[in-house]
């Protein structure tokens, strides 16, 4: 594969935006972390309006700071709702006694982590339009991921408007997934040369793009069953008011939770294939994107198996999500390096 030429600053160019590109993909997997949280601890509705919360820029520690006078209390009763509440129950009093400044604090820490994700995407499309002006597809890439970045933020929105509507929930999840491997690609071509593994002759290359394609598809797949799934338990919890203890229970009886967990078994014999086949054959060691895939993996199914034999812990779904997300990401870097065009 020929190297690609940067303009305007060489290797120091390179450099740079591949700072960029890297911190805007690592800051978007730091968020989905945070995110988690939010969502695990209830918190998703700590600032019920936006991009204020409160109405205030900097979110009150107390009710008492809270001007209740100053909030549209008609944006909150439309909300309500929606949420299939009866609107006429929302008043100041009732307001007042939803506050909870965990959740506040919880949901505006995770706003804010949300400024590098924006910032770095700036900067990356800066550093594309600066060096890597006449490689289109680099530029082209820069701006789509700027937009996902700006359109996951209006969907942000619209998940506080919504009152976290489920499928509102599970589209915001998918979007960044795609932002996610949107900035993956960019990280990965930007490189002078991108990365791809060398093997022996004789090695069928082929069956092993086939087989990390197809862990890539199940994986996206089991993150959308995934996302579904948390959908379930937040149901349980705050309409059927099912206790976190009997959540594992109740989940055996949807077809849904019971095909995600059954998906996980055939992402692990797909993983091991996979890098059997790949280890056998190599000239090269290993990337780190392949070891992460395969860490990754054992991690989740180990997750899997305390959750479903043991508890659901808040602290497990946590890790569950935000290692789909750099699973996800390690897959696709994988997947694009196999399919580089070989020499």
């Amino acid at each position: 594969m020929p190297r690609i030429r940067v303009q305007g600053g060489g290797a120091m160019a390179n450099t740079r935006f591949l700072f960029f590109a890297k911190a805007a993909l690592v800051s978007t997997l730091i968020l989905i972390f945070v995110g988690a949280i939010v969502r695990v601890t209830g918190a998703g509705m700590g600032c019920p309006d936006w991009p204020t919360c409160w109405g205030q820029l900097i979110p009150p520690t107390k009710v008492e700071q809270v001007e209740f006078e100053k909030l549209d209390i008609a944006k909150f009763q439309r909300k309500a709702e929606r949420m299939g509440r009866d609107p006429a129950t929302i008043s100041v009093e009732s307001l007042r006694a939803e506050f909870n400044p965990r959740h506040v604090w919880t949901e505006f820490i995770n706003r804010l982590f949300s400024l590098p994700v924006g910032l770095f995407s700036l900067l990356t499309v800066y550093g594309a339009l600066r060096w890597y002006g006449h490689r289109l597809s680099v530029v082209f890439a820069a701006w789509l991921a700027l937009l996902l970045v700006l359109v996951n933020a209006w969907m942000g929105a619209r998940v506080v408007y919504s009152g976290l509507a489920p499928g509102v929930l599970t589209l915001h999840m998918a979007m960044a997934f795609l932002l996610i491997l949107v900035q993956t690609w960019i990280v990965w071509r930007a490189a002078d040369e991108p990365w791809r593994p060398q093997f022996s002759a004789g090695m069928a290359v082929g069956r092993l793009r086939l087989s990390v394609g197809l862990l890539f598809v199940i994986v996206v797949a089991e993150g959308i069953m995934g996302s579904q799934v948390r959908e379930l338990t937040d149901a349980m919890s705050k309409h059927l008011s099912v206790p976190r203890s009997e959540w594992g229970d109740a989940l055996e009886s949807s077809w849904l939770y019971l095909t995600h967990r059954s998906f996980s078994w055939l992402i692990l014999l797909v993983t091991v294939y996979a890098w059997r086949l790949s280890s056998r054959h190599r000239t090269t060691p290993m990337h780190l994107a392949e070891k992460l895939v395969a860490g990754i993996v054992l991690m989740q199914m180990v997750l899997g198996v305390v959750m479903s034999q043991i508890h659901i812990y808040g602290w497990v779904q946590v890790l569950h999500v935000g290692l789909a997300a750099f699973l996800i990401s390690g897959n696709f870097f994988w997947l694009l390096g196999l399919c580089a065009r070989r020499e």
